[in-house]
């Protein structure tokens, strides 16, 4: 985990962006991300060189304020998501597939392994103390001591939150990644034959096992329940898809959900009323073995006011 955060930050190897990596791996969140920056004001914050053996631990810093009110953060969105209705996905870091500008730090934290949705929906899923404890013991090195401090544990209980996290991230295995030529090539086939209703070939794309994992917290049509297995799934995405029009799959905004394929769809007013009204979302992909193995359904438009949708979409 460490040696990805090193090599995709380098750019941004700064205390803003090494706590934003932290927040958003530990909330899910993009929102409570830059507040907890905003109010931490790490910029101030002169990060000690990684190559320096002669100083702290490189974030050290962590372990004062910023540290603390993550993890604040962190325990306020798990007792939040109690009431949550139906799956709850972490909010999307979407971008273009061609990105011409130099990204900003979020962009960047948004492509390592470790934070692609797949990943980060299994890590979300573990208890606080186990997030925090794994979360900042292998991306940022922090010593089990002063992460039993944070957490008001003793040092051998936050190496057990740890090892058990790791445990539930391995046994969880989300999909590897693989050559994005090989990932868009596989998508395109799929809304081919979404667009064709071709309901034998889109079967073929899906992985045995795979599942859909809807988010709306009520505010918008999506599974309820995640949805899994390739007959279920392929019912699911063909009712799902004939609400849209055929030039809205033939045309689809492509870009990147935290790092992997991904869609825009827009919303779709219908006649006036719910009927017929379909809700603009993202939607992410997962690949593994030559199939899509898992798929993102964000439709929550609380975790969506960052996304500019083509054609105006509602």
């Amino acid at each position: 985990m460490r040696s990805a955060e090193e090599a995709l930050t380098s750019e941004f190897d700064s205390p803003r962006a090494r706590l934003l990596g932290l927040v958003y791996r530990l909330t899910g969140s993009i929102t409570d991300s830059e507040e907890v920056v905003r109010r931490t004001q790490p910029r101030s914050v002169a990060p000690r060189s990684h190559a320096d053996p002669s100083g702290d631990a490189p974030d050290e810093w962590l372990c004062g304020p910023p540290g603390k009110l993550s993890i604040e953060r962190a325990l306020a969105g798990a007792a939040r998501r109690e009431h949550y209705v139906g799956p709850w996905l972490p909010e999307p870091i979407v971008t273009r597939q061609a990105n011409t500008r130099t990204p900003d730090p979020l962009e960047t934290i948004g492509r390592a392994e470790d934070v692609r949705m797949a990943a980060l929906r299994v890590l979300q899923q573990l208890t606080p103390e186990q997030r925090i404890a794994l979360v900042m013991h292998e991306n940022f090195e922090i010593p089990f001591d002063r992460i039993a401090g944070l957490l008001g544990c003793t040092v051998t209980a936050a190496g057990q939150y740890a090892s058990r996290a790791r445990r539930a991230m391995n046994e969880a295995r989300p999909p590897q990644r693989v050559p994005a030529a090989e990932q868009h090539e596989l998508i395109e086939a799929l809304l081919t034959a979404l667009a064709a209703g071709d309901q034998w070939r889109l079967a073929r794309l899906l992985h045995p096992h795979v599942s859909v994992h809807g988010d709306s917290d009520g505010k918008a049509r999506t599974a309820l329940r995640p949805v899994y297995g390739r007959d279920k799934v392929t019912r699911f995405l063909l009712s799902m898809m004939r609400k849209y029009p055929s030039a809205t799959l033939l045309n689809p905004r492509s870009v990147l959900v935290n790092g992997d394929p991904g869609l825009l769809l827009p919303g779709v007013r219908g006649d006036g009323t719910s009927q017929g009204a379909v809700s603009a979302r993202v939607v992410g992909f997962a690949v593994r073995d030559g199939c899509v193995a898992e798929i993102h359904d964000i439709v929550n438009p609380d975790k969506l006011t960052r996304v500019s949708y083509p054609h105006g979409g509602v």
